[in-house]
């Protein structure tokens, strides 16, 4: 069978997560229409009898001063790493600019296959695609631009198919029953965090994380959580709790559904507000919340 680990990078909000949950067929990665809902590196596992194409899923390409940016560029930098296909995913509606350019050129004709994913093929007038792949046609080491809708699944059964002709055979490197690589606790903290960017549209910046503090099973097979939303200022954490605590209600509400179906039980769940500012610069809080902050100073 063909098996190997495909790396998808591109810049924040380009559907890199929305890709990954499309060809694993699971909800790995948490989706939102904001930029730079990843953090973390996580791997999404597509199995099938014939392939098991293991999906590198990262950060949006961005600049950014502090310890959580320079992780999460760190987490791109290794995506790279030991894979057997990259494929830089490009939403088709934004320009093409020189950052896009320079991030291709650095990894386009190397060792490694290169394959451009045109997304959100649909949200555009047709002659967008061809303008589009014509822009790129002077860059070298592309080995296929394929347009697709990662929403949809339109043409991402082309994309699958071209990665799985460049996998070498092997043996799965995970059981076939599984579709991540991580934890359930960490799952838990990402589920939160998704329904909070989704509830807090743009009355709150990107200054918020989830810490898990409490996880157990009662002997009855009901799930206890406890976990905490931390955010930078007391003014967002009003706003996190909401008028006569409706928002930190919905949050919970729409959080504890996803949960149970993650885990396919009853869960009750405790979600409390806490304020650390400057966290992203915070190594401790940041280990808390499951980013590896090792991996920046290696």
């Amino acid at each position: 069978m063909k098996v190997g680990f495909v790396s998808l990078i591109g810049k924040p909000n380009a559907g890199k997560s929305t890709l990954t949950n499309t060809i694993v067929g699971e909800k790995v990665s948490i989706v939102s229409w904001k930029p730079q809902t990843t953090r973390n590196k996580i791997l999404g596992i597509a199995n099938t009898d014939d392939y098991q194409l293991i999906i590198v899923d990262t950060p949006g390409v961005h600049n950014g001063k502090n310890a959580l940016s320079k992780y999460m560029m760190k987490s791109v930098e290794k995506g790279q790493e030991g894979v057997e296909v990259i494929v830089y995913v490009m939403a088709v509606d934004k320009r093409f600019d020189e950052r896009d350019r320079e991030f291709i050129q650095k990894y386009a004709g190397g060792k490694t296959p290169f394959i451009i994913a045109l997304n959100k093929c649909d949200d555009v007038e047709q002659d967008a695609i061809p303008k589009r792949i014509e822009a790129l046609k002077d860059i070298n080491g592309i080995d296929s631009i394929i347009p697709i809708s990662a929403l949809t699944g339109k043409n991402v059964d082309m994309l699958i198919n071209r990665l799985v002709e460049l996998m070498p055979d092997g043996e799965r490197f995970f059981d076939e029953d599984m579709y991540t690589d991580k934890s359930v606790r960490f799952m838990v903290s990402e589920i939160i965090r998704e329904k909070a960017l989704r509830n807090l549209d743009e009355e709150i910046p990107y200054g918020i994380g989830v810490v898990v503090n409490k996880f157990e099973y009662r002997q009855n097979g009901i799930l206890d959580i406890d976990a905490d939303i931390v955010c930078e200022k007391q003014s967002h954490k009003a706003m996190v709790i909401g008028k006569g605590g409706a928002m930190i209600k919905k949050i919970s509400t729409q959080s504890r559904q996803d949960i149970e179906e993650l885990v396919d039980g009853k869960v009750f769940l405790n979600l409390y507000v806490r304020v650390k500012e400057d966290w992203r610069d915070s190594d401790f809080l940041l280990n808390q919340l499951g980013y590896n902050i090792k991996d920046l100073k290696d």
